[in-house]
């Protein structure tokens, strides 16, 4: 049943991180990676309210591991971060690092703050 339920969080998740990439970079046509680092942060962000939630199992496995898992990208982000350094932006490269990371954990720790005071 887990299996299932991750299954299913992750074929809502994939699709509207494809949707949400594509629309932002229509917006902004940038080298930088906007629509990866859209939705690793908020990602990010629901998963540290998920798991501070008191939440039945059920519950993270479809919106944690499969909506959440399938909505973030790490392998995206490192290859664009690759991609920025090969193309000569290596400045760009290190600030979506640290952009990444430092809004992503901040994102999280957003999350369960808010998850905390709702509880």
């Amino acid at each position: 049943m887990t299996l299932l339920l991750v299954a299913l969080g992750a074929a809502l998740g994939a699709p509207l991180r494809y949707l949400t990439d594509r629309a932002i970079q229509i917006h902004y046509d940038a080298a930088f990676p906007w629509g990866t680092f859209t939705v690793n942060v908020a990602g990010s962000a629901l998963l540290g309210f998920l798991a501070a939630l008191p939440a039945h199992s059920a519950v993270l496995a479809l919106a944690g591991s499969g909506f959440c898992g399938a909505l973030t990208t790490y392998s995206t982000f490192a290859y664009e971060t690759v991609r920025l350094a090969e193309s000569g932006a290596r400045l760009l490269a290190v600030i979506n690092v640290a952009a990444s990371v430092t809004a992503g954990l901040g994102a999280a720790w957003f999350g369960v703050v808010v998850a905390q005071a709702l509880a």
